[in-house]
């Protein structure tokens, strides 16, 4: 698994991307993030937070038709 890190100094209360994904992670939800997207940011190369997978847009219509809840951000 790769990590991804997510250097974010945000004060208690305010939201924390690393902490969100690990949240979802942690209880049993799937984090995938758009290859080409990644790629586009220039982080498809760097290490994610275990448990995120690349991904891409054939794979999220077939998730989105799938699950019966889909988040996106």
């Amino acid at each position: 698994m790769r990590y991804f890190a997510v250097c974010q100094n945000t004060p208690t209360g305010y939201y924390n991307i690393e902490r969100m994904l690990k949240s979802i992670i942690q209880h049993g939800g799937e984090v995938k993030s758009c290859g080409g997207c990644s790629k586009t940011r220039g982080i498809d190369k760097l290490e994610f937070i275990e448990g995120i997978q690349l991904s891409n847009m054939v794979e999220f219509a077939q998730l989105t038709v799938e699950y019966n809840k889909v988040l996106t951000f």
